[in-house]
C-alpha cells in the first residue's frame, strides 16, 4: 500500500473518532458513537493492513443504505437557520453516513486492487 493510502487511513481513524465523541450531547449519541467508532476503527485497521477487504465493503454498503433511508425528503441545509431542526438533523445524520461509505468503500476497492 502506497503512502498515501495509508495516510488516508489513519487520517479518517482520527476524523472519524473526533466524530464519535462529538456525539455525546446528540438525542441518540450512543447509536453514532458506535457507527462513527467503527468507521473509525476500520480506518485505522486499513493503515495498518490488518483488515480483509470484505469487511469495509459490507461497511460501506450499509452506510451508504443508511444515507438512503435517512435522507430527509424536503433537505434544508446544514445550518438550523436554513430550517425545521428535525429536517437538518436527519440531513447531517446522512451525509455522515455518505461520508463514511465513500471513505470505506475507497478503501474496500484500494484493498481489492492490492490484491
Amino acid at each position: 500500500m502506497n503512502v498515501l493510502f495509508k495516510t488516508l487511513g489513519f487520517v479518517f481513524a482520527i476524523l472519524f473518532a473526533i466524530g464519535a465523541v462529538l456525539q455525546y450531547n446528540d438525542p441518540d449519541s450512543l447509536h453514532w458513537i458506535i457507527v462513527y467508532g467503527v468507521a473509525a476503527l476500520v480506518s485505522l485497521l486499513f493503515a495498518l493492513k490488518k483488515v480483509k477487504f470484505v469487511v469495509p465493503l459490507v461497511l460501506g454498503v450499509f452506510a451508504f443504505i443508511g444515507f438512503v433511508y435517512l435522507y430527509p425528503s424536503d433537505f434544508q441545509g446544514f445550518d438550523l437557520n436554513d430550517g425545521d431542526i428535525k429536517t437538518v438533523e436527519l440531513g447531517r445524520e446522512a451525509f455522515g453516513l455518505l461520508i463514511i461509505s465513500v471513505v470505506l468503500l475507497v478503501f474496500a476497492f484500494r484493498i481489492k486492487r492490492t490484491l
